[in-house]
Protein backbone atom coordinates (compact mmCIF):
# COMPACT_ATOMS: atom_id res chain seq x y z
CA UNK A 1 0.00 0.00 0.00
CA UNK A 2 2.14 2.93 -1.14
CA UNK A 3 -0.16 5.49 0.80
CA UNK A 4 1.26 3.98 4.02
CA UNK A 5 4.57 4.67 3.02
CA UNK A 6 6.57 6.90 5.71
CA UNK A 7 3.76 7.78 7.60
CA UNK A 8 1.10 6.04 10.35
CA UNK A 9 -2.58 5.47 8.87
CA UNK A 10 -5.31 5.77 11.25
CA UNK A 11 -8.24 6.69 8.78
CA UNK A 12 -9.63 3.77 7.06
CA UNK A 13 -13.31 4.77 7.89
CA UNK A 14 -12.86 7.99 5.71
CA UNK A 15 -10.73 6.40 2.90
CA UNK A 16 -9.18 3.13 2.64
CA UNK A 17 -5.25 3.00 0.84
CA UNK A 18 -5.36 1.14 -2.46
CA UNK A 19 -3.19 -1.76 -2.69
CA UNK A 20 -0.77 -1.73 -5.33
CA UNK A 21 -2.33 -4.87 -7.01
CA UNK A 22 -5.56 -3.52 -7.40
CA UNK A 23 -4.20 -0.13 -8.96
CA UNK A 24 -2.36 -2.78 -11.07
CA UNK A 25 -5.66 -4.58 -11.75
CA UNK A 26 -7.02 -0.79 -12.58
CA UNK A 27 -4.87 -0.37 -15.03
CA UNK A 28 -4.63 -3.70 -16.74
CA UNK A 29 -8.83 -3.12 -17.41
CA UNK A 30 -7.86 0.72 -18.56
CA UNK A 31 -5.31 -1.04 -20.76
CA UNK A 32 -7.57 -4.41 -22.02
CA UNK A 33 -10.90 -1.69 -22.74
CA UNK A 34 -9.01 0.20 -25.07
CA UNK A 35 -6.86 -2.56 -26.50
CA UNK A 36 -10.43 -4.37 -27.61
CA UNK A 37 -11.79 -0.63 -28.21
CA UNK A 38 -14.26 1.14 -25.66
CA UNK A 39 -16.99 0.53 -27.56
CA UNK A 40 -16.65 -2.88 -29.73
CA UNK A 41 -18.03 -5.87 -30.01
CA UNK A 42 -15.11 -7.67 -28.58
CA UNK A 43 -15.06 -5.70 -25.46
CA UNK A 44 -18.52 -6.45 -24.13
CA UNK A 45 -17.77 -10.17 -22.92
CA UNK A 46 -14.99 -8.71 -21.05
CA UNK A 47 -16.50 -5.68 -19.42
CA UNK A 48 -19.56 -8.49 -18.79
CA UNK A 49 -17.49 -10.44 -17.02
CA UNK A 50 -15.91 -8.07 -14.79
CA UNK A 51 -19.25 -7.16 -13.34
CA UNK A 52 -20.58 -10.50 -13.19
CA UNK A 53 -17.53 -11.26 -11.40
CA UNK A 54 -17.38 -8.04 -8.58
CA UNK A 55 -21.75 -8.84 -8.32
CA UNK A 56 -21.04 -12.47 -7.40
CA UNK A 57 -18.23 -11.77 -5.24
CA UNK A 58 -20.11 -9.09 -3.02
CA UNK A 59 -23.28 -11.56 -2.78
CA UNK A 60 -21.04 -13.32 -0.86
CA UNK A 61 -19.85 -10.35 1.34
CA UNK A 62 -23.53 -9.42 1.73
CA UNK A 63 -25.37 -12.86 2.17
CA UNK A 64 -27.29 -12.32 -0.16
CA UNK A 65 -28.15 -12.86 -3.99
CA UNK A 66 -26.90 -11.07 -6.34
CA UNK A 67 -30.15 -10.32 -8.05
CA UNK A 68 -30.79 -8.10 -4.44
CA UNK A 69 -27.34 -6.20 -5.46
CA UNK A 70 -27.14 -2.87 -7.19
CA UNK A 71 -24.05 -1.50 -7.74
CA UNK A 72 -23.57 2.77 -7.23
CA UNK A 73 -21.27 4.88 -6.92
CA UNK A 74 -21.07 5.86 -2.78
CA UNK A 75 -23.15 4.55 0.36
CA UNK A 76 -25.15 8.13 -0.10
CA UNK A 77 -26.19 7.27 -3.76
CA UNK A 78 -26.82 3.80 -2.48
CA UNK A 79 -29.14 5.27 0.21
CA UNK A 80 -31.04 7.95 -1.84
CA UNK A 81 -31.92 5.72 -4.99
CA UNK A 82 -34.04 3.44 -4.01
CA UNK A 83 -35.57 5.64 -0.84
CA UNK A 84 -36.93 8.09 -3.28
CA UNK A 85 -38.76 5.38 -5.41
CA UNK A 86 -40.75 3.99 -2.33
CA UNK A 87 -44.42 4.65 -1.70
CA UNK A 88 -45.20 7.41 0.32
CA UNK A 89 -48.27 8.57 2.35
CA UNK A 90 -48.41 12.56 3.51
CA UNK A 91 -48.22 12.22 7.23
CA UNK A 92 -45.73 9.09 7.97
CA UNK A 93 -43.18 9.50 10.01
CA UNK A 94 -39.55 8.82 9.37
CA UNK A 95 -38.13 8.13 12.54
CA UNK A 96 -33.67 9.07 11.94
CA UNK A 97 -31.02 7.87 14.55
CA UNK A 98 -29.01 11.25 16.18
CA UNK A 99 -25.77 9.68 14.79
CA UNK A 100 -26.71 9.55 10.67
CA UNK A 101 -24.27 11.06 8.19
CA UNK A 102 -25.45 14.88 7.55
CA UNK A 103 -25.57 14.10 3.90
CA UNK A 104 -28.44 11.30 3.97
CA UNK A 105 -30.33 13.37 6.82
CA UNK A 106 -30.27 16.14 3.92
CA UNK A 107 -31.90 13.79 1.32
CA UNK A 108 -34.39 12.34 4.35
CA UNK A 109 -35.29 16.07 4.85
CA UNK A 110 -36.08 17.07 1.53
CA UNK A 111 -38.13 13.38 0.81
CA UNK A 112 -39.96 15.06 4.01
CA UNK A 113 -40.64 18.06 2.55
CA UNK A 114 -41.87 17.18 -0.92
CA UNK A 115 -44.06 14.36 0.25
CA UNK A 116 -45.26 15.97 3.36
CA UNK A 117 -44.01 13.57 6.30
CA UNK A 118 -43.02 13.85 9.49
CA UNK A 119 -39.28 13.21 10.79
CA UNK A 120 -38.79 12.08 14.16
CA UNK A 121 -35.25 11.45 16.24
CA UNK A 122 -34.19 8.40 17.62
CA UNK A 123 -31.46 8.68 19.85
CA UNK A 124 -28.90 6.88 20.17
CA UNK A 125 -25.92 8.78 20.47
CA UNK A 126 -25.30 8.75 24.11
CA UNK A 127 -25.39 4.67 23.68
CA UNK A 128 -21.68 4.37 25.02
CA UNK A 129 -21.74 0.50 26.80
CA UNK A 130 -20.91 -2.78 25.48
CA UNK A 131 -22.95 -4.23 22.71
CA UNK A 132 -25.25 -5.93 24.90
CA UNK A 133 -26.10 -3.21 26.74
CA UNK A 134 -26.51 -1.05 23.34
CA UNK A 135 -28.42 -3.42 22.02
CA UNK A 136 -31.01 -3.34 25.03
CA UNK A 137 -31.32 0.28 25.46
CA UNK A 138 -31.55 0.89 21.30
CA UNK A 139 -34.45 -1.49 21.25
CA UNK A 140 -36.11 -0.39 24.12
CA UNK A 141 -36.05 3.07 22.73
CA UNK A 142 -36.90 2.29 19.37
CA UNK A 143 -40.01 0.47 20.32
CA UNK A 144 -40.96 3.49 22.27
CA UNK A 145 -40.13 5.96 19.39
CA UNK A 146 -42.64 3.98 16.81
CA UNK A 147 -45.82 4.76 15.76
CA UNK A 148 -48.68 3.81 13.58
CA UNK A 149 -47.20 6.14 11.92
CA UNK A 150 -43.88 4.78 11.25
CA UNK A 151 -42.82 4.58 7.95
CA UNK A 152 -38.76 4.31 7.84
CA UNK A 153 -36.47 3.52 10.07
CA UNK A 154 -32.39 4.96 9.42
CA UNK A 155 -29.50 3.79 11.25
CA UNK A 156 -26.12 3.11 10.84
CA UNK A 157 -24.81 -0.54 11.27
CA UNK A 158 -21.41 1.28 12.67
CA UNK A 159 -21.94 4.34 13.95
CA UNK A 160 -19.50 6.82 12.31
CA UNK A 161 -18.73 8.73 15.30
CA UNK A 162 -18.95 7.01 18.28
CA UNK A 163 -17.97 3.86 16.85
CA UNK A 164 -21.26 2.13 18.96
CA UNK A 165 -22.19 -1.67 17.08
CA UNK A 166 -26.58 -1.31 16.10
CA UNK A 167 -28.25 -4.78 16.23
CA UNK A 168 -29.42 -4.84 12.75
CA UNK A 169 -31.04 -8.10 13.16
CA UNK A 170 -33.06 -7.64 16.06
CA UNK A 171 -34.37 -4.31 15.18
CA UNK A 172 -35.46 -5.83 11.58
CA UNK A 173 -36.98 -8.62 14.16
CA UNK A 174 -38.91 -5.29 15.84
CA UNK A 175 -40.00 -3.60 13.04
CA UNK A 176 -41.64 -6.89 11.19
CA UNK A 177 -44.09 -7.52 14.43
CA UNK A 178 -44.76 -3.65 14.19
CA UNK A 179 -48.50 -3.20 12.14
CA UNK A 180 -47.27 -1.36 9.23
CA UNK A 181 -43.74 -2.85 9.12
CA UNK A 182 -41.64 0.13 8.52
CA UNK A 183 -38.49 0.24 6.05
CA UNK A 184 -35.25 -0.65 7.47
CA UNK A 185 -32.85 1.63 5.72
CA UNK A 186 -28.97 0.83 7.36
CA UNK A 187 -25.93 3.17 6.49
CA UNK A 188 -23.34 0.53 5.99
CA UNK A 189 -20.63 3.07 5.31
CA UNK A 190 -18.51 1.66 8.35
CA UNK A 191 -18.99 -2.12 8.36
CA UNK A 192 -18.40 -3.66 5.08
CA UNK A 193 -14.88 -4.45 5.42
CA UNK A 194 -14.70 -4.44 9.37
CA UNK A 195 -17.11 -6.85 9.99
CA UNK A 196 -19.65 -9.83 9.09
CA UNK A 197 -21.88 -8.12 7.45
CA UNK A 198 -24.48 -11.01 6.26
CA UNK A 199 -27.10 -11.43 8.82
CA UNK A 200 -27.45 -7.24 8.38
CA UNK A 201 -27.64 -6.94 5.40
CA UNK A 202 -30.10 -9.97 4.32
CA UNK A 203 -32.51 -8.54 7.18
CA UNK A 204 -32.73 -4.71 5.71
CA UNK A 205 -34.13 -3.62 2.92
CA UNK A 206 -31.72 -0.99 2.18
CA UNK A 207 -28.38 -1.69 3.03
CA UNK A 208 -25.65 0.79 1.46
CA UNK A 209 -22.03 0.29 1.16
CA UNK A 210 -19.12 1.83 -0.27
CA UNK A 211 -16.06 0.17 -1.55
CA UNK A 212 -13.29 3.28 -0.48
CA UNK A 213 -13.42 2.68 2.84
CA UNK A 214 -12.83 -0.57 4.81
CA UNK A 215 -12.77 -2.83 1.43
CA UNK A 216 -9.62 -0.72 0.40
CA UNK A 217 -10.63 -0.57 -2.97
CA UNK A 218 -11.05 2.63 -5.27
CA UNK A 219 -13.69 5.19 -4.69
CA UNK A 220 -16.21 5.82 -7.20
CA UNK A 221 -17.93 2.60 -6.79
CA UNK A 222 -20.52 1.12 -3.95
CA UNK A 223 -23.16 -1.43 -3.98
CA UNK A 224 -26.20 -1.75 -2.48
CA UNK A 225 -28.44 -4.70 -1.12
CA UNK A 226 -32.28 -4.49 -1.54
CA UNK A 227 -35.18 -6.91 0.11
CA UNK A 228 -37.20 -8.47 -1.98
CA UNK A 229 -40.46 -6.62 -0.63
CA UNK A 230 -38.69 -3.47 -1.84
CA UNK A 231 -38.05 -4.54 -4.91
CA UNK A 232 -41.58 -5.68 -5.12
CA UNK A 233 -42.76 -2.37 -4.78
CA UNK A 234 -39.91 0.31 -5.11
CA UNK A 235 -39.73 2.17 -8.94
CA UNK A 236 -36.31 4.32 -9.51
CA UNK A 237 -36.94 7.68 -10.39
CA UNK A 238 -33.36 8.43 -11.55
CA UNK A 239 -33.38 6.30 -14.29
CA UNK A 240 -31.28 5.57 -17.52
CA UNK A 241 -30.00 2.93 -20.33
CA UNK A 242 -28.77 0.61 -17.24
CA UNK A 243 -32.52 0.28 -15.11
CA UNK A 244 -34.24 -0.96 -18.62
CA UNK A 245 -34.42 -4.83 -18.94
CA UNK A 246 -33.99 -4.42 -22.94
CA UNK A 247 -31.33 -1.19 -22.75
CA UNK A 248 -31.99 -0.71 -26.56
CA UNK A 249 -35.55 -0.07 -25.79
CA UNK A 250 -37.69 1.80 -23.31
CA UNK A 251 -40.91 -0.55 -24.22
CA UNK A 252 -39.96 -3.37 -22.23
CA UNK A 253 -39.75 -1.97 -18.47
CA UNK A 254 -37.03 -2.24 -16.04
CA UNK A 255 -34.82 -4.91 -14.76
CA UNK A 256 -36.45 -7.20 -12.53
CA UNK A 257 -34.35 -7.24 -9.68
CA UNK A 258 -32.16 -4.31 -8.13
CA UNK A 259 -30.16 -3.31 -12.04
CA UNK A 260 -33.62 -1.18 -11.91
CA UNK A 261 -31.45 1.39 -9.41
CA UNK A 262 -28.17 1.19 -11.41
CA UNK A 263 -28.37 4.38 -13.77
CA UNK A 264 -25.89 4.80 -16.68
CA UNK A 265 -22.59 4.35 -17.55
CA UNK A 266 -19.80 3.16 -15.17
CA UNK A 267 -15.59 3.44 -14.81
CA UNK A 268 -15.49 -0.12 -15.06
CA UNK A 269 -11.69 -0.33 -14.37
CA UNK A 270 -12.87 0.54 -10.96
CA UNK A 271 -15.16 -2.77 -10.95
CA UNK A 272 -11.19 -4.64 -11.55
CA UNK A 273 -9.64 -2.61 -9.04
CA UNK A 274 -12.10 -3.25 -6.41
CA UNK A 275 -12.48 -7.31 -7.18
CA UNK A 276 -8.90 -7.21 -6.44
CA UNK A 277 -8.70 -5.54 -3.06
CA UNK A 278 -11.88 -7.67 -1.86
CA UNK A 279 -9.90 -11.25 -2.96
CA UNK A 280 -7.03 -9.41 -1.16
CA UNK A 281 -8.69 -9.23 1.89
CA UNK A 282 -9.98 -13.02 1.44
CA UNK A 283 -6.37 -13.86 1.35
CA UNK A 284 -6.36 -12.75 5.23
CA UNK A 285 -8.93 -15.19 6.26
CA UNK A 286 -12.75 -15.04 6.82
CA UNK A 287 -14.55 -12.15 7.62
CA UNK A 288 -14.88 -13.15 11.24
CA UNK A 289 -10.91 -13.49 11.38
CA UNK A 290 -10.54 -10.18 10.36
CA UNK A 291 -12.76 -8.32 12.66
CA UNK A 292 -11.26 -10.46 15.14
CA UNK A 293 -7.94 -8.70 14.67
CA UNK A 294 -9.43 -5.15 13.69
CA UNK A 295 -11.31 -5.23 16.66
CA UNK A 296 -8.24 -6.70 18.50
CA UNK A 297 -6.31 -3.77 17.81
CA UNK A 298 -8.50 -1.34 18.38
CA UNK A 299 -9.20 -2.68 22.51
CA UNK A 300 -5.66 -2.56 22.42
CA UNK A 301 -5.67 1.14 21.37
CA UNK A 302 -8.52 1.96 23.84
CA UNK A 303 -6.98 0.44 26.47
CA UNK A 304 -3.76 2.57 25.87
CA UNK A 305 -5.79 5.75 25.97
CA UNK A 306 -7.66 4.52 29.53
CA UNK A 307 -3.80 4.93 30.61
CA UNK A 308 -3.97 8.81 29.28
CA UNK A 309 -5.46 10.88 31.99
CA UNK A 310 -6.03 13.90 29.60
CA UNK A 311 -7.77 11.93 27.40
CA UNK A 312 -11.53 10.17 27.48
CA UNK A 313 -12.94 7.23 25.37
CA UNK A 314 -16.52 7.69 23.71
CA UNK A 315 -16.93 4.11 24.62
CA UNK A 316 -16.66 2.99 28.08
CA UNK A 317 -16.12 -0.92 26.96
CA UNK A 318 -13.94 -2.16 24.51
CA UNK A 319 -15.06 -1.23 20.72
CA UNK A 320 -16.86 -3.76 19.08
CA UNK A 321 -15.02 -2.89 16.22
CA UNK A 322 -12.58 -0.85 14.50
CA UNK A 323 -13.28 2.92 15.03
CA UNK A 324 -11.92 4.16 18.31
CA UNK A 325 -13.11 8.19 19.07
CA UNK A 326 -11.81 9.78 22.06
CA UNK A 327 -11.73 13.25 23.12
CA UNK A 328 -9.71 15.83 25.62
CA UNK A 329 -10.96 16.11 29.07
CA UNK A 330 -10.38 19.32 29.38
CA UNK A 331 -12.68 21.94 28.27
CA UNK A 332 -9.94 24.43 27.52
CA UNK A 333 -7.46 21.65 25.64
CA UNK A 334 -6.19 22.27 22.11
CA UNK A 335 -9.70 21.41 19.59
CA UNK A 336 -9.67 18.07 17.54
CA UNK A 337 -8.50 19.98 14.46
CA UNK A 338 -6.10 21.49 15.98
CA UNK A 339 -4.57 17.85 18.00
CA UNK A 340 -5.15 15.89 13.85
CA UNK A 341 -2.76 18.98 12.53
CA UNK A 342 -0.34 18.52 15.31
CA UNK A 343 -0.17 14.70 14.76
CA UNK A 344 0.03 15.19 11.14
CA UNK A 345 3.31 17.16 11.73
CA UNK A 346 4.36 13.99 12.65
CA UNK A 347 2.92 11.83 10.05
CA UNK A 348 0.20 10.70 12.12
CA UNK A 349 -2.94 10.96 10.72
CA UNK A 350 -6.22 10.54 12.18
CA UNK A 351 -9.59 12.56 11.84
CA UNK A 352 -11.88 15.31 13.89
CA UNK A 353 -15.14 15.00 14.09
CA UNK A 354 -18.06 18.04 14.63
CA UNK A 355 -20.83 15.85 16.35
CA UNK A 356 -19.87 15.10 19.09
CA UNK A 357 -16.54 16.66 18.63
CA UNK A 358 -13.54 14.06 19.33
CA UNK A 359 -10.91 12.23 17.35
CA UNK A 360 -11.47 9.11 15.87
CA UNK A 361 -8.54 6.52 15.16
CA UNK A 362 -8.85 3.45 12.66
CA UNK A 363 -7.32 0.05 13.15
CA UNK A 364 -7.53 -1.97 10.06
CA UNK A 365 -5.77 -5.73 9.39
CA UNK A 366 -2.66 -3.90 8.40
CA UNK A 367 -2.55 -1.83 11.31
CA UNK A 368 0.97 -2.74 13.47
CA UNK A 369 1.06 -2.55 17.20
CA UNK A 370 4.06 -0.49 16.91
CA UNK A 371 1.85 2.12 15.34
CA UNK A 372 -0.60 1.59 17.92
CA UNK A 373 2.13 2.53 20.60
CA UNK A 374 3.30 5.85 18.45
CA UNK A 375 0.05 7.26 18.64
CA UNK A 376 -0.32 6.91 22.69
CA UNK A 377 3.04 8.05 23.40
CA UNK A 378 2.49 11.10 20.67
CA UNK A 379 -0.95 11.89 22.15
CA UNK A 380 0.46 11.55 25.83
CA UNK A 381 2.90 14.13 24.65
CA UNK A 382 0.68 16.06 22.24
CA UNK A 383 1.96 19.97 22.75
CA UNK A 384 -0.02 22.07 19.70
CA UNK A 385 1.42 25.49 19.16
CA UNK A 386 -0.45 28.19 19.72
CA UNK A 387 -0.21 29.71 16.70
CA UNK A 388 -1.38 26.19 14.87
CA UNK A 389 -4.29 26.60 18.18
CA UNK A 390 -5.41 30.01 17.07
CA UNK A 391 -5.22 29.16 13.11
CA UNK A 392 -7.43 25.72 13.10
CA UNK A 393 -10.37 27.85 15.29
CA UNK A 394 -10.22 30.51 12.82
CA UNK A 395 -11.13 27.39 9.90
CA UNK A 396 -14.02 26.71 11.92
Amino acid sequence: MPALAHKTYFNYGGQGPLPTPSLEAIQRCWSTIQELGPFTNAVWPEVEGIVARLRQRLAGWLGVSSQRLAFTENVTSGCVLPLWGLPWTPGEHLLISDCEHPGLVAACRELARRHQLQIQPLAIADLRGNAEQAEALVLERLEAALTPQTRLVVISHLLWNTGQLMPIPAIASLLHRHPASPWLLVDGAQSLGSLPVQRAAAAADIYACTGHKWCCGPEGLGVVALSERLLAEARPTLIGWRSLSDEGSAEGGFHADARRFEVATSCIPLFAGLDQSLQLLEAEGSDQARHQRIQGLATRLWTGLQHNPALETLLTAPPPAGLVSFRMRDPDAPSPEAMVNALGRERIWLRSLESPACLRACTHIVSEEAELEQLLESLAEARVPPQAERSSRRAR
